[in-house]
């Protein structure tokens, strides 16, 4: 979990704050399947305590296990209001016996057909999505971990640990890592097998200098003088004996070309694949 803050690890799967109206009217109006379910129950506490369980799975992704109750009271009340229940306060009655929320619970996903992480199909479609969007968007992990709670609440597939979602979103955006580096590699290959030798170079420092050849090709002028015009000209000369655009990058997405550019992950790679081809793997 190394890029969530623990702010944001401790806010995965809870009521970060109270619902707006929208979201109470979209998640939390309890049609007639609902209410189906809850009129099974026969005291105004498990009523409500099961309609809290039910809208908070719809709106968060998961069930509250222990804490079934860890909901803004706004929720509560307003779930009491449709159910014509006056004491909105009984509701604490319902957890009394520990294996009540844990029964509901069940009850809920066999009903609404909420789907277990661990499912085999279902976890194939989530890999298939997760791998996908690594490889296609240039977005951070934590936006990459936001999508995939997205996914999963519209699928209906129950949140899993904060630390097992981490995990898999690190390991997508790994196999994507590694998928751009070798596509650019392979790419840069075919056009001159001489050309992805002269790429690496400028990653070294040069005795004497303070940054890499790269790097100073990457900063463009901070002054508008001559000699800075001068400079950019000749640095513009330096990046076009090159010819990149020989390079055929139509197999590596657009939106996922810029996405690594002089980073560790750059240096990792280029580490732990240099023996078999000492490229630079950049778009």
């Amino acid at each position: 979990m190394e890029f969530l803050t623990d702010e944001q690890a401790e806010a995965y799967g809870t009521f970060i704050k109270v619902p707006t109206r929208p979201e109470l009217e979209r998640f939390f109006f309890l049609d007639d399947d609902d209410r189906d379910l809850i009129a099974l129950r026969r005291t105004d506490a498990h009523r409500l305590g099961m309609a809290v369980q039910i809208c908070t799975v719809r709106y968060i992704g998961r069930f509250l296990g222990e804490d079934p109750l860890a909901v803004p009271w706004e929720v509560v009340e307003y779930l009491a209001g449709q159910l014509g229940i006056t004491d909105a306060s009984c509701v604490k009655r319902c957890p009394e016996r520990r294996r009540t929320p844990y029964e509901h619970a069940e009850e809920i996903q066999e009903r609404f057909r909420y789907r277990d992480f661990t499912d085999r199909r279902w976890g194939r479609e989530f890999r298939g999505f997760l791998y996908g969007r690594a490889w296609t968007h240039a977005e951070g992990p934590v936006p990459l971990f936001n999508h995939a709670v997205t996914w999963l609440r519209k699928n209906r597939v129950l949140l899993p640990g904060v630390s097992v979602l981490a995990r898999q979103v690190s390991e997508a955006r790994t196999a994507a890592e590694r998928r751009l580096y070798e596509a650019v590699t392979r790419a840069a290959h075919r056009a001159d097998p001489a050309l992805a030798p002269a790429l690496a170079e400028l990653l070294a420092v040069p005795e004497g200098k303070r940054v890499s050849a790269l790097e100073r090709l990457r900063t463009p002028p901070v002054k508008s003088t001559d000699t800075a015009m001068v400079r950019a000209m000749e640095r513009v000369e330096e990046i076009s004996a090159f010819a990149l655009g020989r390079v055929n990058l139509s197999r590596v997405p657009v939106t996922g070309c810029p996405r690594w550019p002089g980073t560790g992950s750059w240096a990792r790679h280029r580490r732990s694949s240099g023996r078999r081809s000492r490229g630079a793997r950049r778009c």
